[in-house]
This record gives structure tokens, sequence and C-alpha cells, in this order.
């Protein structure tokens, strides 16, 4: 790989684990330092191979780097004096000798206690997952503020002020107790599941698609599996489901970037691999009496692994949203047991259970409400899916949209 296109592609990879245990080295009141540093050393890395060449091994070369700077620091810097250097002199280890531990253990780990420290209960959910954005998977300002559709000053206030709530509830970045994971396993794996929602399906800078998001949701999901602490069947619930989603990557996309529909897409296409780890980790998430969303969830993904439009598949994917529901209601899960309930009991049925949702901000409810009453009143299914196309976000959601309504215009059944 050229150095052009090296540089962003380890910042990706890199970034968050030099991030994370320089985190954990200087602790939760000088994240900020554990950034610089980090931040440091990619432009280190610009500066340098741009002038020397590329390294033969880049990535050793960053954790060096960033070893040397983190030295740097602690040498002028107060707290090195007061604390760090002391409690070195009283365990006879020499400044010389001292390191930044950057091995593989240690770096899983750090990112490990590192999202468990930034989903505490005293930090808001969209600071969590703007930390985790930033801290753990290396985005920009700029890429977080899209994701959340407001701005960078925003974005910065905000992660500003989860910052001194790790500071004042003096939360330490390490793994804390049994109970506590047990507490806070929740809400890391929610951020890990909006985070992998939102590249699934991003309204943020008009793509729809962000594959980037999603394989970091997997990644940090994985973390969690490979931890005998955090491996629990409601996270190997979560990763099965991202696996199915992510099993069809590549037919959900045209050659023009526009998003194909499920029905439309070449199964051909979609990652068999995939879908057998899909399987193999919903397997494993069967154990014990815990039920989750992420579970339902999973086994409806794994009847979408089956293309064909059997009665069994639709039969079964309709009670697991039932189940779905009746555990933990929302409204997109609602509408999507109403399309399952079309493809089982037929149209009609379903247009009395779709208006009974009147999600009317929606405009998946009114493309819903469209595809149901075509060929069953055509007028009411052009009305719904005009509306459907003044509330689409994104410009391919609009292409989509746009497409059915001169489908149903010019007579072709949608």
């Amino acid at each position: 790989m050229e150095q052009p296109q090296l540089i962003p592609h380890l910042f990706r990879t890199e970034y968050s684990k030099i991030t994370a245990v320089l985190c954990k080295f200087f602790g939760a009141d000088r994240i900020e330092i554990a950034e610089d540093i980090a931040s440091d050393t990619f432009l280190t890395a610009a500066q340098t191979w741009a002038m020397k060449g590329v390294p033969q091994n880049p990535v050793a070369w960053l954790y060096h780097v960033a070893q040397n700077k983190a030295k740097n620091y602690l040498k002028r810097d107060a707290l090195f004096e007061n604390k760090i250097s002391s409690e070195l002199k009283r365990s006879g280890q020499a400044f010389d000798e001292f390191e930044v531990d950057l091995s593989p253990q240690n770096i899983s780990d750090s990112q490990l206690q590192m999202m468990f420290a930034i989903c505490h209960p005293a930090i808001s959910a969209e600071a969590q997952i703007g930390l985790s954005l930033r801290i753990l998977c290396g985005f920009g300002i700029e890429e977080i503020a899209d994701a959340f559709l407001t701005n960078k000053e925003t974005i910065n206030k905000r992660l500003q002020r989860a910052k001194q709530k790790l500071r004042e509830e003096k939360i330490k970045i390490e793994f804390p107790g049994l109970p506590e994971i047990d507490e806070r396993l929740t809400a890391v794996l929610t951020t890990i599941y909006l985070l992998f929602n939102e590249g699934y399906y991003s309204v943020s800078s008009d793509q729809t698609f962000r594959k980037e998001l999603c394989l970091e949701a997997m990644r940090l999901c994985y973390l969690l599996i490979e931890n005998e602490f955090t491996n629990r069947p409601q996270v190997n619930a979560l990763l099965s489901l991202m696996c199915f989603h992510a099993s069809r990557f590549e037919a959900r996309m045209d050659k023009n970037g526009e998003l194909i529909l499920y029905n439309e897409q070449d199964s051909e296409l979609w990652n068999k691999e995939l879908i057998d780890k899909g399987k193999y980790f919903l397997n494993c998430a069967s154990t014990g009496q815990t039920l989750s969303r992420y579970h339902l969830e999973a086994a409806i993904a794994y009847w979408n692994t089956h293309q064909a439009d059997s009665k069994e598949k639709w039969e079964n994917i309709l009670q697991l949203y039932n189940q779905l529901l009746q555990l933990e209601y929302s409204p997109i899960a609602a509408l999507n047991r109403t399309y399952a309930f079309s493809k089982a009991n037929g149209r009609k049925e379903a247009i009395i259970e779709a208006e009974k949702l009147k999600l009317d901000e929606n405009h998946f409810y009114f493309a819903l409400l469209g595809e149901l009453y075509t060929g069953i009143d055509n007028s009411k299914a052009k009305e719904n899916i005009e509306k459907a196309f003044v509330l689409a976000k994104t410009r391919s959601d609009k292409l989509i949209i746009q497409r059915k309504l001169n489908h149903l215009i010019s007579g072709i059944s949608i």
C-alpha cells in the first residue's frame, strides 16, 4: 500500500488502540493528552515517511514513536516528578526501562476497560456514543458531528462535558467488578448496536451506508466475546445479528453507489462465511436463560438470509416480532412487524394494522402504506408514496421512492 493511502488506513486501525492504551496509562483526567500524543504520532509518521519512505514494519514504528512521545511528555510534566517518578523509584524501576505497554493483550484490555469507563451511568447516552466514536474508533470531530446531524461546536462541548464527568466522578479505566459489569454491559451493547445501525442506515452526510462504522461496531463486540467476563449470551446474539446484516454488504449497493432493496438483491453476492458465523454466534447465544432483543433480532436476521418468500419464513419472522414488541416496544419494530404481517396474512389485513401505528413523521411508514395499497387502491398508494418522498432525508431514499412512484404511475406493479 502506498504511503498516501497507508497513513489513513493505519489511522483508522491503530489510532484507537494507541489512544486507549495511553488513556488507561494517564488516567481519565488526561484523556486529551492521550489523544494529542496519538494524533502527533501520525503527524510525525506523515512527515517522516514522506521524506524517508515507509518503514519495514509501520505499525511497530508507530508504537515505538508513541511510546517515546509518552516518555517525553512525562519527563517534562510535573505529574511525573510528583507521582510516577516516586512510584518508579519505590519499585526500583529505572526510568530508562519504563515502557508504555502496547502488547496485543494490553491493547485489547485497554479498549475494553475504556469502553466500560465511557459507558458509566454518569455519562449521557449520546456522549457515550460520541466518546466511543472518538476514542475507541478514531473518528474525527467532524465525522461524529455528521453522525449526530449537528455541528462540530456542539460535539466538542458534548465531549468536553463527558470528559469532565469522567474527572469529577473519578472513574477509573479498569475492569469494574462483576456486578458493575452486569450493570454497564447493557449500555455498552446499546452503544455498539447504535454504532452499527448508524453505519447500516445513516442519514449523515447524505451517505445511507457507512461500512466503516459497521465494521468498528463488530470489532468492539468481538473484543467483548474474547474476554471471559463479558462473553455473555446477549453479546453473542448482538454479534450474530451484525454478522447476518454484514453478509449482505456487497449486495446492498449498485455500481453507482445507490442502495439496493432487500427484495432486489442478488443473493449470490451474500457472504456465506458471514452467514455461517452468524449462525455460530446465535448458537453460542442460546445458552442460559437470557432472552434479549438481540436474540430476537438476530433470529429475524437469520430468517432474512432465506430470500425465498416461504410461508414458514414469514410466519416465523412475524412471531419473532410479536415477542420483540412484548419484550421492548419500538415504533420501527412495530412497522417492520407490519411488513412481515402483510407477507404472512395478506396486504388488506396489514393495511388495518399499519394505519393503527400513525407514524406520521416517518417516511418508511408512508412507503410501506404505498406498497400495501398498490393494486388495492392506487390513488391512496400514490398519495402515501408522495408523502414518503417529502419526508425522506437522504438522496438515496428519495431515488428509491421516486422509482416506486414512477412504477406506480406507469402502471407497473411495485
